[in-house]
């Protein structure tokens, strides 16, 4: 599955967040996920073994646990991927910022008048 196939669910963008800060047992990922998109059980884990086989999260066991964690590799290849389109959005930012400038130059300006 393409890296943007999985980041098109809302619900697999959500895992990912909520392991942002570190591993998380599977339960507690499960019943978050539940109580905010009302889904069962089985299809949050549908989601975590999507997440899984695509290399977005890892997962060892602790006891009769399962700790999941965000692998980062897969989303360093999308940062790598949107790079190109962020120099472009600076350069608009940085044009932006110019044009701003010239207009709070210019009211102060015609302030003082």
């Amino acid at each position: 599955m393409h890296a943007f196939d999985v980041l098109g669910d809302p619900v697999r963008r959500r895992i990912l967040e909520l392991l942002a800060d570190g591993e998380l047992p599977a339960g507690e990922i499960t019943s978050t996920v539940q109580r905010e998109f009302g889904i069962s059980q089985p299809g949050v884990s549908q989601h975590l073994r999507v997440l899984r086989e695509s290399g977005f999260t890892s997962v060892r066991p602790e006891g009769a646990r399962r700790l999941y964690a965000v692998d980062s590799g897969p989303l360093k290849e999308v940062d790598e991927w949107l790079e190109r389109f962020r120099r472009s959005w600076e350069e608009s930012f940085e044009k932006l910022d110019e044009v701003l400038e010239k207009m709070k130059e210019k009211e102060e300006r015609d302030g003082r008048r």
